[in-house]
């Protein structure tokens, strides 16, 4: 009598119960080191989680892994929110609604940036693949505002460069606030007049 073998084992998704824990660790751990600073240790994180290490451990084995978690997080909620505003929001709004998510991403990644880069190796495709899906997002916002005839034509990249510039000049703490305003300015700027305006 012929035993048919089986087939490998299909990959079971992660109980509910564990994917809670670890999305509540990467929030967690976000908040952890706006706080305390990127050397917050694993032990803090797991107690403002509420969970034991053993638990974080099971999540992120290593500190590097969190650290790389969490930036990778951020960049995709980034991203999902460009679509989710495409569907949601008037073109115009939808791109400055973005913009101005941009800038609180900037405000958590300047946070984990010295975490980040202890990963050997590993920050160059972490970023490669992270401006992938931002340059995707904006090209994205501002194609539909062009088409709509929300804005001016503008090249994505250029905007970008543009966000990017208002968060490389800090002005202390209040560095967020002045951004936001900048990004206002700007969208003013790209903003067609009104027919017969």
């Amino acid at each position: 009598m012929s035993v048919e073998s089986k087939g490998p084992d299909p990959v079971r998704k992660p109980r509910a119960d564990a994917r809670r824990n670890r999305e509540r660790l990467l929030e967690v751990a976000k908040r952890a080191f706006a706080d305390v600073g990127p050397d917050v240790s694993l032990d803090e994180i797991a107690r403002r989680a509420d969970v034991g290490i053993g638990t974080l451990y099971r999540h992120f084995p290593t500190r590097t892994a969190i650290v790389e978690a969490v930036y990778r997080r951020e960049v995709q909620q980034l991203a999902e929110a460009a679509t989710r505003l495409v569907e949601t929001v008037p073109p115009g709004d939808a791109l400055h609604a973005w913009m101005r998510l941009f800038i609180d991403y900037v405000a958590t990644k300047k946070v984990i940036v010295p975490a980040l880069a202890t990963i050997v190796g590993g920050w160059s495709e972490l970023y490669a693949a992270s401006t992938v899906l931002i340059t995707g997002a904006m090209s994205l916002l501002v194609d539909r505002a062009v088409a709509g005839g929300a804005i001016r034509p503008v090249d994505p990249l250029d905007l970008l460069r543009a966000v990017v510039g208002f968060t490389t000049i800090e002005t202390g703490q209040d560095w967020v606030a002045s951004a936001r305003r900048l990004i206002d300015i700007l969208m003013d700027g790209l903003r067609l007049p009104p027919p017969g305006a």
